[in-house]
């Protein structure tokens, strides 16, 4: 039995399709409806699924023209985030056998197939695996990695992939000059649709390699959002799933996590690291002139949008880019505008690792680096600013003294 799925997003398309093939179906996909169209004529599928939100050409407008074209369609089933009531009852009108709203598991949306056409002529036993949820949004991480040949935990972000589909992972390798980039390649090796790798000659500190990863995800089509982590993951994939989840329900531009002692949470830092941190807060809130509690937890989410705002530009510092990112939104919204579009979220857990790039000589410098930061975005604009309104001053007043007429 055959079924043809559209969808513009390939995050979603993939697990769906592989699930049908493991059942036994006859499974084909499409991210673009015109093509699908004409598949849709070829293949003669014995089901259609489809979105209903995308780009170009909308479910709706799909499930017209089949409807149209077509004297005896076969069933129809949606897959959508989109809960608008309206747009559910069209649907229906139009014929719909099934309407399914994303986030959905692919346990539910086989056993609905299973209901609409029946098996397939050869059913296939699966092999018990734990749920999988069908996400309606998409998501980039950039993980920059450095020599992390031995510390990469590998089964911990395949686990991950496995059960959460829309994540797509781009590794930035980051001038390693230990076996890094060849544990990558076989970490890849198989799964290349939703995992890259961004492969720099020189390393150019984490700060460069996250602006590079960054922009590369921010012109895939299908994501909604892009994000970073630390490949440590001293933040772990659950804490950063919330950052998501607060993102897509919010107006934010961008979710940060923070390391916030708290009752029911595990954060877990050396005690000298704990006062160095309270003391750097201290001066980054100062510096931004805006509260934090925590700018360098390495695990932030935030919207497309906002990449070429943020990252367009080269950093000015290595281990302080999270302050600088702060900096050029209040320089771009406003201070009043970009606090509305920042959100601190404590996290449930935040795990200090062995082996730590960040060193305690590093930790001292960056006093520097502060300094560096605020004259560069706060004081140099400032006194550029009064310089040339001055200049404009003396210049508008020599003009007037040439406009006054000689008795």
């Amino acid at each position: 039995m055959k079924i043809l799925a559209i969808d513009d997003q390939q995050l979603v398309l993939m697990p769906l399709a592989k699930r049908l093939k493991d059942i036994g179906y006859n499974v084909f996909t499409s991210s673009n409806p015109e093509e699908a169209l004409l598949l849709y004529a070829t293949f003669k599928p014995d089901l259609l699924i489809v979105d209903i939100n995308m780009p170009k050409t909308s479910g709706i407008e799909v499930i017209k023209q089949i409807k149209s074209n077509y004297d005896e369609p076969k069933p129809i089933m949606v897959l959508s985030g989109n809960t608008d009531k309206n747009l559910i009852v069209q649907a229906f009108e139009l014929g719909v056998r099934d309407f399914m709203k994303k986030p959905l598991s692919l346990d539910e949306v086989s056993a609905r197939v299973k209901s609409l056409i029946g098996l397939p002529e050869q059913p296939q036993k699966l092999m018990e695996e734990r749920e999988v949820i069908l996400q309606h949004r998409c998501v980039g991480v950039v993980i920059p990695c450095y020599n992390e040949e031995k510390r990469l935990k590998s089964a911990e972000f395949l686990k991950f992939l496995h059960q959460n589909t829309g994540y797509h992972v781009c590794f930035v390798n980051d001038g390693s000059t230990d076996g890094t980039l060849e544990v990558l390649q076989n970490l890849r090796k198989g799964r290349e649709n939703y995992i890259s790798i961004y492969n720099c000659e020189q390393n150019g500190g984490k700060a460069e390699a996250v602006r590079q990863g960054l922009t590369y995800m921010a012109s895939f089509e299908d994501l909604d959002y892009v994000g970073f982590l630390d490949a440590d993951l001293s933040t772990d994939f659950a804490d950063f799933d919330d950052l998501v989840k607060t993102i897509e329900t919010s107006g934010f531009q961008i979710v940060h996590g923070s390391r916030i002692s708290r009752m029911g949470a595990n954060i877990s830092k050396e005690s000298a690291r704990k006062l160095i941190s309270k003391i750097i807060n201290f001066l980054i809130s100062s510096i931004l002139g805006m509260s934090f509690r925590d700018t360098q937890c390495g695990a932030k989410i935030m919207r497309k949008e906002l990449v070429p705002i943020a990252f367009q530009k080269k950093f000015l510092t290595k281990w302080l880019f999270d302050v600088e990112i702060f900096m050029r939104m209040r320089q771009h919204f406003g201070k009043e505008e970009a606090q509305k579009n920042i959100c601190e979220q404590p996290l449930k857990r935040w795990v200090h690792e062995d082996g730590s790039k960040l060193s305690y000589s590093d930790s001292l410098k960056i006093g520097f680096q502060l300094i560096k930061i605020y004259w560069n975005y706060r004081l140099k604009p400032f006194f550029t600013q009064t310089s040339f309104s001055k200049s404009f001053s003396g210049a508008r007043m020599m003009e007037v003294r040439d406009e006054v007429p000689l008795n």
